[in-house]
C-alpha cells in the first residue's frame, strides 16, 4: 500500500508523531478538540506539501506566492502537491457572489455573449446584427421579378434644419428622398422643413428587381446605405412591408443601438456592463440585477443572465440542460454549456441546490463557503493531488451528508488523496482509513491513539472515538423538562424564503431549530428573531428580517448571540484578554508589595502599551524577518526571549510566577495558581466547564479554531451568569467539536436553561437534536421548497412526523 509516511512531527502539541496515511484514499483525522488534528493535517502535512511544491518553482515565481515555513517534522515521504479547503468565511466584498466565487458567472457571460439572443431594451422585440451578405441573401429570397428599393434611414426623429444635409446628398448624386414619409426629388430643389419639429429622413440608394445578375449591384447598394445611415438599411418591396436591418444590434423602431455584445457587457464589475445608477451594487433602477438595460435585454432560453442567476442552482441546472440551441449556436456554445452544466451539478451534489448564483458571498455560512470550494475543486478534475479539508460537513443536514461523501469519493476516484479533519459520525464511518488523535486536548493530546479502518477504530479500547462508534459510550438525553408556560412567538416571518410563518419558542427551555440546509433556519432565528429582540432591548441591529410582530418579548431581558466568528485577528488578542481575565490578573500584580514599592500600576503589565513591555519587539515576543522569495522568518526576540515584557517587569512575581509565566499557564494550571481570587476563579471555571482547560491564557487568537472561538464566547457568558430571562442564540455550536466535547457542551447549556434562561440552537447534529426540550423543524426542502414549519414538538413528536427529513434521521438513529 502506498502511503504518506510522517516521522517525528512536533508542530504545536504533536509529540514526535509517526503515522502512515494511505494514498489515493479517503482518510479522516478525528479526535477530541485540541488533540492535534489540524496540527497534523494542515500545519504539518499540508504545509510541507505546499512548501515543496512552491520551492519547485522559479525564484521569480516564488516572489508572488505566499510561502510556508518548514514544519517541525523529521521527515515526510510520499507527498503530493497539496490543496487546502479550510473553514474560511467567503469574501465580504459587496460585489462578490456565488457566481463570481465559483467562476460560473464568467462562463455564463461568455455563453450569453456568443449565443445569447438580443432584444430591444425598449420594446422587447428581438434584434440581430446582420452582415452585408445576409442582407443581400434575404433580399434575393423575395419572389422573382419583385421590385424593391434599398433605403438608407439617415435621420430618425431628430430636430434641426435638414437643408445642409439634403444639399450634400444632392451633390453626391442622390435624388430620391422621403421626409416624414413624403417623397421629394432633390433634382427639383431642396425642400424647406421646420427646424423645430422632429423629422425622419430616408434616402433611396437604389431601386432593383429580383433577377439573376443583380447580386453585386445589390451588395454595393447595401454597403452604401449602411455607410450613409450609420449601419442601418431598409429593404422596401413595392408590394410588401419594409424590412429593417442593421449591421449592429439596433432597434429601428426605438432608434436604439446596443453596444457590442461581448462578455464584459454582462459584468457588473465593469463600467461596460454595470448599471449606471447603482454602479453594479444592486441600490436602484436595475431591479437588483446590477446590470445596464442593454445587458438585461439579451436572453437565452427565454431568460436574461440576471434572471438565470436568481434561480436556485438545481433549477438553473435544469434550465441549462433544457436549452434549445440551433445547430450554429450548439457548435459555438456546446463546450461552454458543458462546463456550466458540470459546475452546477457539482454544487448541487455537495448539498447546495438551494443557493443561487446571485447570492452575495458575504451571506454564506462557513460550511456553505467550504462546500463551494469543494465543488470548485471537483470542477478542476485534477489527479495526483493531496486535498486537505477542514470539517466539510459543517452546516449539512444528515439527509445531505451522503451527497457530500459522494463528492469526496469522486475526488478520491480521480486519483487523489483526500485527508479530512472531521467529527461527523457518518463521515468517519464512510472513510477508507481513520487516524484518531488524542487521548485528550492540548498537552494531554498530540498522539495517534489509533489508526485503521472505521471497524478497527470502533473495536480499539484506547479510542474515545471508537467508544462512541461502537456504542460503548453515548450522549444520553436528560429527563425532558415539562412544557413551558410562556412563549416567544414570531408572527408572519417572511425574510428570504420564509412563507409568512408563525413560530412559537418555549421560554426557559432548550429549543433546537432544524431542517435541511437552506430551509430558512438562519432567516428565522439569526435574521429575524435575534435582531428584532435586540432592537426592542435598545440595540441597533443593521437589519431586521421582514415579519409582522413578536409576541412575548417581555419574557426576555437580555439577548446573547454566540457564534463561531474569530475573537480577533491580532496575535495580541488571546483567551485572557477576550474573557476579561487579563485585567484582574494585571490588577493582582499591581497590588503586590514589589509593584507598590516600584510604583507600578496595572498598565505596567500590558504588552500593548509602552512602559512594561519589551520595546525591541513592541510586546509581540517575535520579530519578522522578510526573506524576499523565501518565506518570512519569525525569530524569537533576542531582547526578551519571547517573553513580551522587559526585564524590570518580569522581576515582579506572584507565587514565583512572572506575568509572562501566568500567560503561559493552561486554564487547568491557572486554576491551581489563581483559584483564590474570585474574579479569576469564576472565569477560569467557565473555561474549564466548556472544555477549554487545555488552552494557555496567552494563546494568540488567530491560532484558535472556530469551535474554540465559540466556546470562548460561551465561557465569557457563563462567567457573567447572574439573574435569568436571558435568551442565548447559538448557530451550530458543535462546529469543531468531537462527540465527547458535545457531551460536555450540552451539559453547560443545560445549566443555563436550569437557571431560567432560554437557549435556541440552530443545529444538524442528532445528539443535540435528541437533547432538546422542543424542536422547530423547517422545510421540507431548501430555497423555494422550504420556509415552512414542517413540524414542532418534542424529539419524539418530530421522529414520528413522516414529512420531516429530521424526523427520518432521528428514526434511523434509533436503529
Amino acid at each position: 500500500m502506498k502511503v504518506i509516511a510522517v516521522r517525528g512531527a512536533r508542530v504545536h502539541n504533536l509529540r514526535d508523531v509517526d503515522v502512515d496515511i494511505p494514498r489515493d484514499a479517503l482518510v479522516v483525522v478525528t479526535g477530541p478538540s485540541g488533540s492535534g488534528k489540524s496540527s497534523l493535517a494542515f500545519d504539518t502535512i499540508y504545509a510541507e506539501g505546499q512548501r515543496r511544491y512552491v520551492e519547485s518553482l522559479s525564484v521569480h515565481a516564488r516572489q508572488f506566492l505566499e510561502q510556508m515555513a518548514k514544519p517541525d517534522v523529521d521527515a515526510i515521504e510520499g507527498l503530493s502537491p497539496a490543496i487546502a479547503i479550510e473553514q474560511r468565511t467567503a469574501s465580504r466584498g459587496p460585489r462578490s457572489t456565488v457566481g463570481t466565487v465559483t467562476e460560473l458567472y464568467d462562463y455564463l457571460r461568455l455563453l450569453y455573449a456568443r449565443v445569447g439572443r438580443v432584444h430591444c431594451p425598449g420594446c422587447g422585440q428581438p434584434i440581430a446584427a446582420y452582415t452585408v451578405q445576409q442582407i443581400v441573401d434575404e433580399a434575393l429570397a423575395l419572389p422573382e421579378r419583385t421590385r424593391f428599393a434599398v433605403i438608407a434611414p439617415v435621420v430618425r426623429g431628430q430636430r434641426g434644419d435638414l437643408a445642409d444635409r439634403l444639399a450634400r446628398l444632392a451633390r453626391e448624386g442622390f435624388t430620391r428622398v422621403a421626409i416624414d414619409g413624403e417623397p421629394y426629388d432633390l433634382s427639383a430643389g431642396i425642400p424647406a422643413v421646420d427646424p423645430d419639429a422632429p423629422h425622419h429622413l430616408d434616402v433611396t440608394v437604389d431601386r432593383l428587381i429580383v433577377k439573376s445578375g443583380v447580386r453585386q449591384r445589390l451588395a454595393d447598394s447595401v454597403e452604401l446605405a449602411l455607410a450613409l445611415a450609420g449601419g442601418r438599411v431598409d429593404i422596401a418591396p413595392v408590394d410588401g412591408p419594409r424590412v429593417h436591418r442593421s449591421e449592429r444590434f439596433a432597434c429601428i423602431d426605438c432608434d436604439v443601438s446596443l453596444p457590442p455584445v461581448e462578455p464584459r457587457l454582462f459584468s457588473f464589475n465593469s463600467p461596460h456592463g454595470a448599471c449606471p445608477e447603482c454602479e453594479g451594487l444592486g441600490c436602484g433602477a436595475c431591479d437588483r440585477s446590477r446590470l445596464r438595460p442593454e445587458a438585461r435585454a439579451v436572453r437565452l432560453g427565454g431568460l436574461a443572465i440576471h434572471e438565470l442567476a436568481r434561480l436556485p442552482l438545481a433549477d438553473a441546472l435544469a434550465h441549462v440542460r433544457d436549452l434549445d440551441l440551433t445547430a450554429r449556436e450548439r457548435a459555438i456554445g456546446e463546450r461552454i454549456v458543458r462546463e456550466v452544466d458540470q459546475r452546477l451539478r457539482f454544487l448541487v451534489d455537495v448539498g447546495l441546490p438551494y443557493l443561487s448564483l446571485d447570492r452575495p458571498a458575504a451571506t454564506l455560512s462557513t460550511g456553505e463557503a467550504q462546500r463551494i470550494r469543494v465543488a470548485t475543486q471537483l470542477g478542476g478534475a485534477l489527479s495526483g493531488v493531496l486535498y486537505v479539508l477542514d470539517e466539510p460537513s459543517i452546516g449539512l443536514h444528515p439527509r445531505d451528508t451522503e451527497r457530500l461523501l459522494g463528492a469526496l469519493r469522486r475526488l478520491r476516484d480521480l486519483g487523489n488523496t483526500v485527508l479530512v479533519v472531521e467529527h461527523d459520525e457518518a463521515t468517519v464511518r464512510a472513510a477508507d482509513w481513520v487516524v484518531d488523535m488524542g487521548p485528550g486536548a492540548g498537552v494531554r493530546g498530540g498522539e495517534v491513539v489509533a489508526a485503521g479502518t472505521p471497524a478497527a477504530i470502533a473495536s480499539d479500547p484506547r479510542s474515545i472515538t471508537g467508544a462512541y462508534l461502537s456504542g460503548r459510550r453515548a450522549i444520553r438525553p436528560p429527563r425532558r423538562r415539562p412544557p413551558a408556560r410562556a412563549h416567544l412567538t414570531v408572527r408572519g416571518a417572511r425574510e428570504h424564503n420564509l412563507r409568512g410563518i408563525d413560530v412559537a419558542f418555549p421560554v426557559g427551555r432548550f429549543v433546537c431549530v432544524t431542517g435541511v440546509s437552506g430551509s430558512g433556519k438562519s432567516s428565522l432565528v439569526v435574521d429575524t428573531l435575534l435582531p428584532a429582540l435586540q432592537a426592542r432591548l435598545g440595540g441597533s441591529p443593521e437589519r431586521i428580517g421582514a415579519h409582522d410582530r413578536i409576541d412575548g418579548a417581555h419574557h426576555v431581558d437580555r439577548v446573547i448571540a454566540v457564534d463561531s466568528a474569530p475573537i480577533g485577528r491580532s496575535p495580541r488578542s488571546n483567551p485572557a484578554t477576550f474573557t476579561g481575565l487579563f485585567q484582574p490578573i494585571r490588577d493582582l500584580f499591581a497590588q503586590l508589595p514589589e509593584s507598590r514599592a516600584r510604583g507600578y500600576k496595572a498598565g505596567r503589565y500590558s504588552f500593548n502599551v509602552k512602559g512594561g513591555r519589551c520595546e525591541a519587539c513592541e510586546g509581540d515576543g517575535v520579530k519578522r524577518i522578510e526573506m524576499h522569495f523565501l518565506p518570512d522568518v519569525y525569530v524569537v526576540c533576542d531582547a526578551c526571549g519571547g517573553r513580551r515584557y522587559n526585564r524590570e517587569t518580569l522581576e515582579v512575581r506572584f507565587k514565583g510566577y512572572s506575568i509572562a509565566d501566568i500567560l503561559d499557564l493552561t486554564v487547568a494550571e491557572a486554576l491551581g495558581v489563581l483559584a483564590h481570587v474570585p474574579a479569576l476563579r469564576v472565569r477560569l471555571e467557565a473555561l474549564r466547564d466548556v472544555g477549554l482547560d487545555y488552552l494557555t491564557l496567552g494563546q494568540p487568537a488567530p491560532t484558535l479554531s472556530g469551535g474554540e472561538a465559540q466556546r470562548l464566547k460561551l465561557a465569557r457568558e457563563l462567567a457573567r451568569r447572574g439573574g435569568d430571562r436571558t435568551l442565548y442564540v447559538l448557530d451550530e455550536p458543535t462546529t469543531g467539536l468531537h462527540v465527547s466535547d458535545i457531551d460536555r457542551l450540552l451539559h453547560v447549556l443545560g445549566l443555563l436553561v436550569d437557571d431560567g434562561n432560554t437557549v435556541i440552537v440552530i443545529e444538524h447534529n442528532l445528539d443535540v437534536i435528541r437533547w432538546a426540550d422542543w424542536i422547530v423543524d423547517l422545510g421540507p426542502e431548501a430555497g423555494a421548497g422550504g420556509g415552512r414549519v414542517v413540524c414542532a414538538g418534542t424529539p419524539d413528536d418530530v421522529a414520528e412526523c413522516a414529512a420531516s427529513h429530521t424526523g427520518r434521521a432521528l428514526r434511523d438513529a434509533r436503529r
